[in-house]
């Protein structure tokens, strides 16, 4: 990404109020922003939302806190019902982190989510994002969260390019923090706030500027929108993949209340190597468990 000089980046104080004042006025009503959905259904959420759309997750979160409304519940059920809960998000190794988090939380801080970010962090499945999400949207504390949305604000808004790396890099962490309101409730609103505004506004595709409460200091903007110049952006291929194996084969374990045969397995595609492959990933990542007898099943223990 290409660093713009001083002169050139809006000072951070003249985006605070424009991007907070906008999201006060249309911020989705989303049930993990509620208060009652307390610093579990916050994490809860930020474990469901990696690379998967609100209205996706929404009735799987809705089911999923009404079954297992503190970590406690949760951790005293068998990973394999998280991943049968899971049901269609995708990614269901985020269900064995999110139970693994849970027992965690319930072994170490009684069953409370920890508000400190290095016990945060110190939790299994646990990254630098969902750790300075949850100290931000759960206890109103001062983080830099940077996820897909806010990467792209701040790229367009204050690095003038149209998006960010494909990874993470120190120079948009360093920049993040920059940008941060000193005030701890403020920082937590303004990190809500750049992700609400890159969600519904300055979308990857078909950017709304006319909406945008910064379009004019958006420094991508005025520098005439640029077209990307950095590495092809990664593509999310699913029809054929592994990835969609792997979710028929999850698909009949999770429908079944005991174990499945081979054969059920492997009516539900019919390149057996690929088959094989997608099988043996499942039981190497802890998703799925095979049996003595042959059959399989959600794990256990």
């Amino acid at each position: 990404m290409t660093a713009m000089t001083s002169t050139q980046t809006p000072p951070a104080a003249s985006l605070h109020t424009p991007v907070i004042g906008w999201f006060e006025q249309h911020a989705r009503d989303l049930p993990w922003r509620r208060p009652e959905a307390g610093a579990w259904g916050v994490m809860v959420s930020e474990f469901m939302l990696q690379q998967t759309p609100v209205s996706r997750v929404l009735p799987v979160y809705e089911q999923w806190l009404a079954r297992w409304p503190r970590p406690a519940d949760l951790a005293a059920e068998a990973p394999g019902e998280a991943v049968r809960a899971w049901g269609r998000l995708g990614y269901p190794r985020r269900a064995l982190r999110l139970h693994g988090a849970a027992q965690a939380i319930t072994e170490r801080h009684g069953g409370d989510v920890p508000s400190e970010h290095a016990q945060l962090l110190a939790l299994p499945g646990i990254g630098e994002y969902t750790a300075a999400a949850v100290a931000s949207f759960a206890y109103g504390q001062r983080h830099a969260v940077l996820d897909t949305n806010v990467r792209r604000v701040f790229a367009r808004a204050a690095s003038g390019v149209q998006y960010p790396p494909n990874a993470t890099t120190a120079a948009e962490r360093k920049l993040a923090r920059a940008l941060l309101p000193e005030e701890d409730e403020r920082a937590a609103r303004w990190a809500a706030a750049t992700m609400e505004l890159g969600a519904l506004v300055c979308t990857a595709r078909n950017e709304d500027c006319d909406r945008c409460p910064i379009a004019s200091r958006c420094a991508w903007r005025l520098a005439g929108k640029p077209a990307h110049q950095g590495p092809p952006r990664k593509g999310q291929t699913y029809a054929g993949t592994d990835r969609q194996v792997r979710g028929r084969l999850l698909a009949v374990l999770r429908d079944s209340v005991s174990p499945v045969a081979q054969a059920a397995l492997d009516a539900v595609w019919e390149e057996p190597v690929q088959r094989a492959r997608a099988l043996d990933g499942l039981v190497a990542d802890g998703l799925v468990e095979p049996l003595a007898d042959g059959r399989y099943r959600l794990p256990l223990t």
